[in-house]
Parts: structure tokens; C-alpha cells; sequence
């Protein structure tokens, strides 16, 4: 059984079932059903059209579902909607699915989760992640979500600003989780960049590239995490470089500045220095300090504290962790750099070991295990 394939033709389609008049709660139900089915059937029977066979049994499902509780007319006029099987429309969905999902009746954080969930493809715990708060908590408004939207109909699509936010979110589960996902968040915000003309859109298209250029550095031929310092920099795309670079420039000459554009030229700071020990650092807090502004954002004060202790030394990193909360994740893991940085490997190596503990995946917690080791091997 393909999952790859099936994760890449749900999206398109939940879509179908959308358009033909299907509310989302029943359409992700009747997909579901579908996916099950195939799951069940495929191995020995697989079909010559996967998405044609999905939408008509999918569709199926639907109407199945809704004749139970609908009049008869009603579900006479669903029978004749009822599609044939064979091959479906090469139709892209996926993004159009992203702003229904951002429907005006949710709150933005509410259709991120839905949308994370319905059509990305990320668990309940992965988006809980994502959002700094517990499983459960994520569970419940993912719950809320679709009780909200169940019955609408999704004709008055959401705003740009929810889905980025999704696209954001997606490409950082997708860079670091355990879905790889980048790829994909990448080609629809090139979509939406096409289709819309916002400096965001642009900031965020180059934030992207920017950290995707690294990708193939970021890991050793063991699996192991390879930190930005120690990355072998001549194995960075340097055609993504230059393309992220080109399309943040041209947003920020447009001087309207956001949240993404910001980051983005973090990324371009990193990608501009041909060493690590050359990185402008200083130039790199002024943007962290723009990102403060724009956001208030912990993780990004946790960030900023790493640069200022780059540019200004690890005690004044260490003076800016003091107003953040200790529980942020990879807090430790920033204190124990820091410490390490200003010649406390005691405290460092605890810190590491503690952090290791805290960590959200196998690589990062492998890493700082053998961070502590290496330190208190030295003592």
C-alpha cells in the first residue's frame, strides 16, 4: 500500500466532495471511509485510477451517510449528482482547500489546526507541538473546529494571513518532524505567490527557500543533527540562495514589513556568510529585535537571546533569557549553549543532559545526549 500516494490525493479529493456541495465535517468522514477501504482492497485489487476510484467511493460514503438522516427528495437529488467512476480532473485542490479551511466562522488559530490536521496531513500531537501547547488542549480545539464549520458551506473562503500561517507550519513540521512536508508547503506558497501579490506571500516563498537550501547539510551519513555552525556550507543550494535572497529583496523594497520577511532575513544573514565565525550577529539582532516588535513572540526572544550572545557575548545571551519562561521548549537546550559559551561545562553538561530529556524528536534528543557527553567527558 502506497501511503504517500494516498496522503497526496486526499487533499484533492476532500476538495471534489467540497465543491459538490459537501459540508467539511461529512466530507473528511466520507474520505476517510475511502481511505480505509482502499487500505483494505488495494493490496490485492489495486484500481487504474487511484483518485477517480477514491472521490467515487468517497462520494459514496457521503451520500450514504447523508440519505440516513435526509428526505427522500433530498436524497434523490444527491443520487443524480453522484459521480461515474473513472478518471478525474487534473486539479490542484490542495490550496483552495487551505483557504476554505480558514473560514470566517473560526478563529485563526482554530482553522490553522483544522487545516493542519484535515489537509496537511500532521497528527493531533504534532500540531500540538507546533503550538506550544499540550495534546489534549490541541485535541479539543481541533474537536471545536469541525463541530463549528460542520454544516457550512465553505463559499466565503478565509484570509491570507491564516494561511500562511498554515503554510508556515507546515513546511517547519515538514523541515524537522516526522512528515516531510517541506517540499510540498514550498510549491503552494509558489502557487499563492502567483496568484497573489503580497510582500508576506514573498517573505514567506523566501524564508523557505532560504531554509531548504540548507537542508541537505543539516544531517550527517548517520542521521545525526549536524548544527548551522558545523554544517559543511558547500553542500547549501546555492540556486535556492539566490532565489530566496532575489524574492526578499524585492519584497522589502516594498517597505511593509512583516513577520515573515523578517525572518527571512535572518535566514539570508546565514546564508550570506561564508563562514559561521563571519556571521554579521549584530545585524541579526536588529532583525530578532524587529521580529520582537512585530510578534512578542517567546521562541523568537529565545532566538534573539542566542544572537545577542553571539554578538555581544554569552553573559548578555544569558541576561536575555531571564524574562523568558523556563518551560519554552528547547529553553534548556538554548541555556545550556550559552553556559557552555561563557566556560561553565558543569553546568552545561547538566543542562544538556536535561534538555535531551525535553527533546521533541529522536535526532534532537540523540544530539544533545551526546553534547552532555562530550562535555562531561572533558572534566
Amino acid at each position: 500500500m502506497d501511503e504517500v500516494l494516498l496522503r497526496s490525493l486526499t487533499p484533492h479529493v476532500l476538495g471534489v466532495l467540497v465543491r459538490r456541495g459537501a459540508d467539511f465535517a461529512a466530507a473528511e468522514d466520507a474520505v476517510q471511509d475511502a481511505l480505509v477501504e482502499a487500505v483494505r482492497t488495494w493490496p490485492s485489487d489495486p484500481p487504474r485510477d487511484p483518485k477517480g476510484w477514491l472521490i467515487t467511493v468517497a462520494w459514496r460514503r457521503f451520500l450514504d451517510a447523508t440519505r440516513a438522516e435526509s428526505a427522500r427528495r433530498r436524497r434523490e437529488d444527491l443520487v443524480e449528482d453522484e459521480p461515474a467512476p473513472g478518471a478525474a480532473r487534473a486539479v490542484d485542490d490542495t490550496l483552495q482547500l487551505y483557504f476554505l479551511c480558514a473560514h470566517p466562522s473560526l478563529t485563526p488559530a482554530s482553522a490553522v489546526a483544522l487545516t493542519l490536521r484535515a489537509v496537511g496531513g500532521l497528527t493531533t500531537r504534532q500540531i500540538a507541538q507546533a503550538y506550544l501547547v499540550p495534546e489534549a488542549t490541541m485535541a479539543q480545539r481541533i474537536s471545536r473546529a469541525k463541530r463549528t464549520v460542520s454544516g457550512i458551506r465553505f463559499d466565503r473562503p478565509g484570509d491570507v494571513a491564516t494561511v500562511l500561517r498554515v503554510l508556515y507550519l507546515v513546511f517547519n513540521e515538514g523541515y524537522s518532524g516526522d512528515v516531510d512536508l517541506a517540499a510540498e508547503a514550498i510549491r503552494l506558497t509558489r502557487q499563492l505567490s502567483d496568484a497573489i501579490d503580497h510582500p508576506e506571500v514573498a517573505g514567506l516563498l523566501a524564508l523557505m527557500l532560504l531554509h531548504h537550501a540548507r537542508r541537505a547539510a543539516r544531517t550527517a551519513p548517520d542521521g545525526s543533527l549536524v548544527p548551522l555552525a558545523a554544517q559543511d556550507r558547500a553542500r547549501w543550494d546555492t540556486a535556492s540562495i539566490a532565489e530566496g535572497v532575489g524574492i526578499l529583496q524585492a519584497a522589502l523594497a516594498r517597505d511593509r514589513l512583516g513577520e515573515f520577511q523578517a525572518q527571512a532575513a535572518v535566514a539570508a544573514l546565514h546564508a550570506d556568510a561564508p563562514t559561521a565565525a563571519e556571521t554579521d550577529w549584530v545585524q541579526i539582532v536588529e532583525w530578532y529585535d524587529e521580529l520582537c516588535r512585530l510578534t512578542d513572540s517567546p521562541v523568537v526572544r529565545l532566538n534573539r537571546a542566542v544572537a545577542v550572545g553571539e554578538a555581544d557575548g554569552p553573559r548578555a545571551g544569558l541576561a536575555a533569557l531571564t524574562d523568558l519562561d523556563t518551560s519554552l521548549p528547547r529553553y534548556t537546550a538554548v541555556a545550556a549553549y550559552l553556559h557552555e559559551r561563557d566556560g561553565n561545562r558543569a553546568e552545561a553538561a547538566e543542562l544538556y543532559a536535561e534538555a535531551a530529556r525535553k527533546a521533541p524528536n529522536l535526532a534532537e534528543r540523540d544530539h544533545l545526549t551526546r553534547q552532555a557527553a562530550r562535555l562531561n567527558t572533558c572534566r
